[in-house]
């Protein structure tokens, strides 16, 4: 009923190739397969809409991207490893010299067998991502560069659960969905997080009511502030963004500004489960 590694695998190895970024086809697929977890509520704003002083960008298509070197090598392509384009890269066709294209890569010195993942979404301009080691082993002479994308007029795509309780006070777990393949800064929060909805969705009976919602980094959660900021601020006890935890390492927690999580004693939440959640220890709310 909630899940097995399995389970979870085959639907890792589903999302793993797809091209996602803050809008496009990629995300709402993603949904869709999330779907299948968690029974989504989708919410999709329009380009151009305006939320506090951010506006939501154009969404990002992409066709095929790659470039040809002089010795007749087709590299970077985006069919290959969705890494390998910048993510928002505006079209471009021609031919250009390595002095000029090796101003449009990106790469790791520090890390030479590892492709980068950089974007560029308010900024146009167009770009690939290949391991160092490519890059310093690149022909001099001229070079054929394709992207095929376009930034069109389109939607900014999330999605939200919310899971009822005897109580109208709520947790939000938040989770993104806007990276390509990457394992633990994408998909291992997704994950946890659609896993973890069927295992509390199985519970006979639940004090709190859990809201979670999926969405595209910092863009996503303004829009989703400026439409569910009034609700969040009237109910909301605890929030969880859950990101980043596919590796061994240990869970941590950010401060709010204030400091400290001593402004929840008012809502609720016990001394003992503000101590719990600061020894990174799984809490029952």
């Amino acid at each position: 009923m909630t899940g097995t590694p399995t389970e979870l695998a085959a639907y890792f190895n589903r999302l793993w190739p797809i091209l996602r970024s803050i809008t496009g086809e990629g995300v709402r697929k993603t949904h869709d397969i999330l779907s299948e977890l968690v029974p989504l509520e989708r919410i999709e704003v329009p380009s151009g809409s305006v939320t506090f002083d951010w506006t939501v960008p154009q969404e990002w298509v992409v066709r095929e991207a790659y470039f040809v070197t002089p010795d007749h090598r087709r590299m970077c392509d985006v069919t290959k490893n969705n890494l390998h384009l910048l993510n928002y890269s505006i079209p471009f066709r021609g031919k250009v010299s390595l002095q000029e294209i090796d101003s449009h890569l990106h790469s790791l010195p520090d890390q030479p067998d590892a492709i980068p993942y950089v974007t560029s979404y308010y900024e146009p301009r167009w770009g690939f991502c290949l391991s160092h080691n490519q890059r310093q082993a690149l022909p001099l002479g001229d070079y054929e560069v394709v992207i095929d994308t376009d930034l069109v007029d389109g939607k900014l795509t999330l999605s939200e659960a919310v899971l009822p309780g005897q109580e109208d006070r709520e947790v939000l777990i938040s989770t993104y969905t806007c990276h390509p393949s990457m394992a633990n800064n994408e998909l291992s929060g997704p994950l946890v997080a659609a896993f973890l909805y069927r295992r509390l969705a199985a519970l006979s009976s639940r004090r709190l009511t859990y809201r979670f919602v999926f969405l595209p980094e910092t863009i996503g959660s303004i829009v989703y502030l400026g439409l569910r900021g009034p609700v969040l601020k009237e109910k909301l006890i605890a929030g969880f963004v859950v990101t980043c935890v596919g590796d061994p390492g240990p869970f941590n927690y950010k401060r709010s500004r204030a400091g400290g999580t001593n402004n929840l004693v008012g809502k609720g939440v016990s001394k003992q489960a503000q101590t719990a959640i600061s020894d990174h220890r799984l809490v029952s709310l």
